[in-house]
């Protein structure tokens, strides 16, 4: 049996002049055990004065996860959240019956000049949990699990890795892993969770063989453990999970298993009945389509 279900390649989308990779969601794959989004940030380079700018924008049903290998973005929302996140910590985000934020190059980072580089994801909550209060957690890279073999330094972002937990508090059975693989170095992933994808960031491993490329995502077979090789130095993250309870639907910044509450938060917004991110007067319209 082929280790390699499928496999997914990142789409380049600009997102007003700062430019992601996109790997989840795809036309071939929604989701990869709870998670329903991914997108690479960078690595870019921002000149004094420039910077990131996501305006207030609302989310429902989901949890958003940012994990940064560079650079710093403020996190501001509509509990009252400031947070600033650096690299190896975990800005975890509970959007539930709703939630407005921010994303912003601080001041500081602003006005020197910086590197941004990290992940974006979006979690996909369980049906029992998707209203529940919405709530922000931010997490320190210390107080994160690390497996650390010959050659392989990961984070154990979110949820489990054998005896490995995160303090993240996630709602469903939940794997992410996100850190680097030296050129050489050799590593197996089990097989602990249903679902599995591996996502190469930067450089090129193998997977049972097969030549895994910056940009590319391998879903992986369920219940097989794969042997990774990395050809090069690379950065990697996996992601993966329990299969979700179930279809979820995908539009703009809302997910959620009921059409209906997608159409309800549409208005919600349209109509400002979200609660709104304190000190902020700027926000995202809903789109035409």
């Amino acid at each position: 049996m082929s280790a390699i279900e499928l496999m997914l390649q990142a789409k380049a989308r600009d997102l007003g002049g700062f430019e992601v990779r996109r790997v989840l969601p795809s036309m071939r794959r929604r989701l990869v055990g709870p998670f329903i989004f991914v997108d690479q940030m960078g690595p870019a380079s921002f000149v004094p004065g420039q910077g990131i700018d996501v305006r207030p924008h609302p989310h429902i049903n989901l949890a958003t996860v940012t994990f940064l290998f560079d650079g710093v973005i403020s996190h501001r929302d509509s509990l009252g959240s400031v947070q600033d996140i650096v690299p190896g910590d975990v800005n975890w985000m509970v959007a539930g019956s709703g939630i407005v934020h921010s994303e912003r190059t601080p001041p500081l980072a602003r006005s020197a000049g910086h590197q941004l580089y990290g992940l974006q994801t979006w979690v996909a909550l369980p049906q029992a949990s998707e209203e529940v209060a919405p709530s922000f957690d931010h997490h320190a890279a210390e107080d994160l699990p690390q497996i650390s073999e010959p050659g392989v330094d990961l984070t154990v972002v979110a949820g489990t890795y054998q005896s490995l937990r995160s303090p993240v508090a996630v709602y469903s059975p939940t794997l992410y892993l996100a850190g680097s693989v030296q050129s050489g170095a050799r590593w197996q992933l089990d097989a602990e969770h249903a679902e599995r994808a591996i996502y190469v960031l930067e450089g090129e491993i193998e997977l049972a063989g097969e030549k895994i490329a910056a940009g590319a995502m391998a879903v992986l077979t369920e219940g097989v453990p794969v042997d990774l090789v990395a050809r090069v130095d690379s950065r990697i993250a996996i992601f993966g999970g329990a299969s979700m309870d179930g279809e979820r639907h995908l539009w703009w910044n809302f997910v959620s298993s009921r059409a209906e509450r997608i159409e309800q938060a549409k208005a919600d917004w349209r109509q400002g009945r979200f609660a709104a991110v304190p000190g902020e007067s700027e926000f995202i319209p809903l789109p035409d389509q």
